[in-house]
């Protein structure tokens, strides 16, 4: 017998499958306000969409998603984000 359920989610019937990927951060990235030219490229090849642009702010990191792949570290070409070890303060 077929199962009724349109898609096998931990969210419900539908919508996209959501993995927690900053359950197994071990470094987190740190953006230099002061260093970023708000080139974009951190948010281009986020593979996560952890780094978000607004008006009043401009770039800026969210960590609900983040998994700490430093991609956004390697890609700054003015190196305005440094990763850290995760439960470190700056």
């Amino acid at each position: 017998m077929m199962d009724k359920r349109a898609f096998r989610t931990p969210v419900g019937d539908e919508g996209l499958y959501i993995l927690d990927t900053a359950s197994w951060r071990t470094t987190r990235p740190i953006m230099d306000k002061s260093t970023c030219i708000n080139c974009g490229l951190c948010m281009a090849y986020c593979p996560v969409n952890a780094v978000k642009w607004a008006k009043d702010t401009k770039f800026f990191l969210t960590y609900d998603y983040c998994k700490g792949c430093g991609i956004c570290a390697q890609e700054c070409p003015k190196n305005a984000i440094m990763m850290e070890k995760e439960g470190e303060d700056t």
